[in-house]
């Protein structure tokens, strides 16, 4: 039984998106290679691995068991590359960092520029992402540093506040809303809503907020970025959820009113998660520190 690494990192992506075809598509893989793949691993062990059904698929107890072992190894293996990377090309080390929409617009870039002109042997990427799948892939070892929202489930990860990250209603000077302190989302779904793109992970968050309500709010644009939606409902167009700093932010340029929500998911913080302080590579350890200073 011989499994390699993108075969560990492919089956740790299908879980954690109860999907072959997700996990595939977040491993940059086919869904004809992925499936042989899995089909080979589960030939090699004699047992399967997957339990299919309807909505996609779970681990057998087996495919648990492997889920266990390849967090281990996927993780040791992306630690081990941090730690040497800094020994290779004249002593630089690049270390990713995933945060989710609001703190790649309004947090991270200015830290990561002063932490970079300090550091000029540490390169960063930052990729933005949901933060459910920011706490999947540091639980997995695949990025050492995430930041994400605390109305997430962080599991064992252990964190850090950064600063509170609510977010708030956006409406034009004269909209229904405009002269309330604060109001329910579900007060604001017979308006129409101006809101990000497909996948951003703001936008999957506030998907989920309606579930729940049985309703949808009826878009009438959705644009890719926060200036773009600001824009938008200055000119009329819609309302929009958004981080309060980035209203704050934006408030300069266009004429808007905030309005806070009461809903509980809206009252967010902003954390820094890692799978353990001690444990983090030289570069993710300096990088943490400078995230965690006032």
């Amino acid at each position: 039984m011989t499994y390699d690494l993108t075969d560990l990192q492919l089956f740790l992506q299908v879980v954690d998106q109860g999907s072959i075809t997700q996990g595939a598509d977040r491993s940059h893989l086919s869904l004809a290679s992925a499936s042989a793949r899995i089909k080979a691993m589960e030939k090699a062990l004699g047992a399967p691995l997957l339990i299919r059904h309807r909505r996609g698929v779970v681990p057998s107890p087996a495919g648990w068991l492997l889920v266990a072992h390849a967090r281990e190894v996927v993780g040791q293996i992306a630690r081990m590359r941090s730690d040497l990377a800094r020994y290779s090309d004249g002593l630089r080390s690049t270390l990713v960092i995933l945060a989710n929409t609001s703190a790649t617009e309004t947090l991270v870039p200015s830290m990561m520029v002063d932490f970079m002109a300090g550091n000029p042997d540490i390169d960063l990427e930052l990729e933005e992402r949901p933060s459910h799948e920011i706490v999947a892939a540091v639980t997995d070892g695949r990025v050492e540093l995430g930041i994400i929202a605390d109305t997430v489930d962080s599991g064992r990860l252990e964190r850090a506040v950064l600063r509170p990250d609510p977010l708030v209603v956006i409406v034009r000077p004269g909209h229904a809303l405009a002269g309330r302190a604060d109001v329910a989302f579900s007060e604001c779904l017979g308006h129409p809503f101006v809101g990000f793109t497909e996948g951003n992970p703001l936008q999957e968050h506030l998907s989920g907020q309606t579930q729940p309500l049985g309703l949808r709010p009826r878009y009438r644009a959705r644009l890719p970025t926060t200036e773009a939606i600001c824009s938008a409902v200055a000119a009329g167009v819609g309302i929009a959820v958004v981080p309060a700093v980035a209203a704050a932010r934006w408030q300069r340029a266009y004429d808007l009113r905030a309005v806070g929500l009461t809903n509980s998911w809206a009252k967010r913080n902003l954390l820094l998660c890692s799978r353990g302080w001690s444990g983090l590579s030289e570069a993710a350890a300096a990088l943490a520190a400078h995230l965690k200073t006032p």
